[in-house]
């Protein structure tokens, strides 16, 4: 007997690869694979139990391409041949769980500290907060370089493809931004511009992988420098393009109005719900923490939801929402040995303690 729950219902992505359901894991911060971006034995017991726990597709945390792009401690790398067995094993368990297996691929740009790689930060300008030089032109064709290796490598482990950080303020977010973006050059000014390094490395990926490895994009639709309507401009030329399987919206809420006022009196949703997207799909992540909200984000228009929190305080969330559509993440405060159960390892655990301590008894 097939499910009524509109999250419970296969998707098919535009290259044909199918998620068993709507309901995955975001990629999160999580601060588990210290020894030289390999995938730790804790990485994998997190991704493991929710692969486990139901997901229909897992995003790695954020995995540098280049080792002077990585942006904090404990970070996956897939930038040498070294880092290939842990990638292997962790696309390995995600197949045999019958979940997609998507890599997420990122620079840092202005957030990659020295102290952590060595070597001065880079972005688009200067930039005197962090001390971040701007890239050459050469660097820039570098960079796409990383994220195409990067894609090769995640294929050659296994995964099923990669999504392409272009939010939250890292390197392509801050290509995006009329703030860190200062350029005059092909790359500068314009959104079009600002956009045409994401656009490329998109496209190159796309031509380098082949039709059947799926190809993701994420984006903050607002804040870490970027304004709502040139995030709409770019999601547009992203289906305009036509090379992305699925574009996923980071909104922290996906429920709420948009901060800015003179968007307000329209969801953040509508703004991305509303636009012709032809077979491109949708994803949404931000305070889903029970079975109603994932039914209801479906319900707007997304056609795919990624846990964070979700899945953090239930390994299992997509599991019991298809088998009760009325569950509830559980209740919060918890304590660290609730967290130690659900897969978490200490690193992860006092991130969380420094982030949210309301969220735990003994932070």
């Amino acid at each position: 007997m097939t499910s009524t729950l509109n999250y419970a219902q296969p998707l098919t992505f535009p290259n044909g690869a199918q998620l068993k359901h709507r309901i995955g894991l975001a990629a999160l911060t999580n601060l588990q694979s210290p020894e030289k971006g390999k995938i730790s034995e804790e990485e994998m017991r997190w991704m493991r139990m929710r692969a486990e726990g139901g997901c229909s597709i897992i995003i790695t945390a954020a995995t540098y391409i280049t080792p002077s792009g990585q942006g904090f401690p404990g970070q996956i790398g897939i930038s040498s041949d070294e880092q290939l067995p842990g990638l292997t094993a962790a696309a390995d368990m995600m197949r045999a769980n019958n979940a997609m297996g998507i890599v997420q691929l990122i620079h840092g740009g202005i957030r990659c500290p020295e102290a952590i790689t060595g070597m001065q930060p880079v972005g688009p300008s200067d930039d005197s907060e962090t001390g971040a030089r701007a890239l050459t032109l050469a660097e820039i064709d570098t960079i796409k370089s990383q994220f195409l290796d990067g894609a090769k490598r995640a294929q050659k482990a296994g995964f099923d493809g990669v999504e392409v950080h272009g939010a939250h303020n890292y390197l392509l977010a801050q290509f995006l931004s009329p703030i860190h973006n200062q350029r005059t050059d092909q790359y500068g000014g314009s959104i079009e511009k600002r956009a045409q390094l994401l656009l490329e490395i998109t496209a190159e990926i796309r031509d380098a992988c082949g039709p059947d490895f799926v190809v993701g994009v994420r984006l903050s639709p607002e804040h870490h420098g970027v304004i709502l309507d040139e995030t709409v401009a770019v999601y547009k030329m992203i289906i305009e393009q036509g090379v992305a399987d699925f574009i996923d919206i980071s909104m922290w809420d996906v429920f709420k109005e948009p901060a800015d006022e003179k968007f307000q009196g329209k969801s953040l949703l509508s703004y991305f719900t509303d636009v012709d997207r032809g077979n491109i799909k949708l994803g949404v992540a931000g305070k889903l923490y029970n079975a109603q909200d994932i039914a209801k984000s479906i319900e707007l228009g997304a056609d795919f939801v990624l846990l964070g929190r979700g899945a953090i305080f239930n390994h299992d969330f997509a599991s019991q929402a298809l088998e009760n559509p009325d569950f509830q993440m559980v209740e919060r405060p918890v304590s660290r040995e609730y967290l130690e159960k659900e897969g978490l390892s200490a690193p992860f655990i006092n991130y969380i303690a420094s982030a949210w301590p309301e969220y735990l008894t003994n932070p």
